[in-house]
């Protein structure tokens, strides 16, 4: 490659020098190869830095097998770079989502399931907002708000990247969702290994299992404590239900506010710490209230427009 080349390619070329030197038999003779490489445009040597720092926290075994023998203009949108800074193991924004025609949509209380080209699908949680990218060398997703679970065909030579704000969240094959909150993402996943990382600390990234939770904030990418039956939970959402377990009344009716317009309203600070269990349909705050007032023993107030407990 010369010296026009675009950031987005230097990126991705320096990777797949990365996987390459990670599987070589003979790396001497390789890095003679490499340093001519890296003399050729001074900005290589940044993305190869950057390259190796994301590497050490990828899967090698999956993703070094689709890259050590692709040219490295065919694996150009491997690498993302966000507004010039680090190396993002995906593609660039513009590269991905120049290929969408619109964003998809959920209304407040809808939760849609969409099947998509590569045989992955995802479900759309309420009032969610995404646009999908596919190519034959990317696969990925723009959540601009919401929440969503994805579901993702086996691919190593095509992973597949959810961007949310600043953070991204790569697998190759995997099942997880992705949460936005106003400062910060939460990812969820059920089945697999996904990378996560924050724009501009991609040496952070945190390698997450099936059972573990991860919260990327401004602090950077967390791994939280492996909580598969609370993910479980959480994911409720994707069969209609609120599945609560020791959780307090001010976070249920703030989960339950998510999904239907007529609102539940705590009256009383008094009562918003109090904890309940149970599972109930995601549109039936009624039905919860009634609940509530059974099993807590405060008084419920229903009107026109929100259900008054406390």
């Amino acid at each position: 490659m010369g010296q026009y080349d675009s950031a987005a390619e230097i990126e991705a070329a320096a990777l797949t020098w990365v996987a390459r030197l990670d599987r070589a038999r003979d790396p001497d003779e390789l890095h003679l190869e490499l340093a001519g490489w890296l003399a050729n445009d001074p900005r290589r040597k940044g993305a190869f830095l950057r390259a190796q720092a994301i590497w050490v926290k990828i899967d090698r075994a999956a993703l070094a097998e689709s890259h050590a023998n692709l040219p490295a203009r065919q694996t150009r949108r491997w690498a993302m770079a966000g507004g010039g800074a680090g190396l993002l193991a995906a593609s660039s924004v513009g590269a991905w989502f120049a290929l969408v025609g619109r964003p998809v949509n959920t209304a407040q209380g809808e939760v849609r399931h969409i099947p998509l080209p590569d045989g992955s699908s995802l479900d759309l949680n309420t009032d969610s907002q995404i646009e999908v990218g596919m190519g034959r060398k990317h696969r990925g997703v723009q959540l601009h708000r919401g929440e969503a679970w994805f579901q993702v065909e086996k691919n190593p030579q095509r992973p597949f990247v959810v961007e949310a704000g600043r953070a991204r969240i790569m697998a190759v094959g995997t099942a997880f969702s992705v949460r936005r909150f106003d400062l910060a993402v939460e990812v969820l996943v059920t089945e697999g290994v996904v990378l996560a990382w924050l724009l501009g600390r991609e040496a952070q990234a945190v390698r997450l299992e099936a059972g573990d939770k991860g919260r990327l904030d401004p602090d950077g990418a967390h791994r939280l404590v492996s909580a598969a039956a609370e993910i479980d939970r959480r994911l409720a959402w994707r069969v209609g239900k609120i599945d609560l377990a020791d959780e307090t009344l001010e976070d249920a009716v703030s989960e339950f506010n998510r999904y239907n317009r007529r609102k539940l309203r705590i009256k009383g600070s008094a009562v918003a710490s109090r904890r309940l269990y149970g599972v109930f349909r995601i549109d039936d705050p009624e039905g919860f209230a009634t609940s509530v007032h059974y099993a807590l023993g405060i008084p419920v107030e229903p009107q026109d427009d929100q259900i008054v407990i406390g």
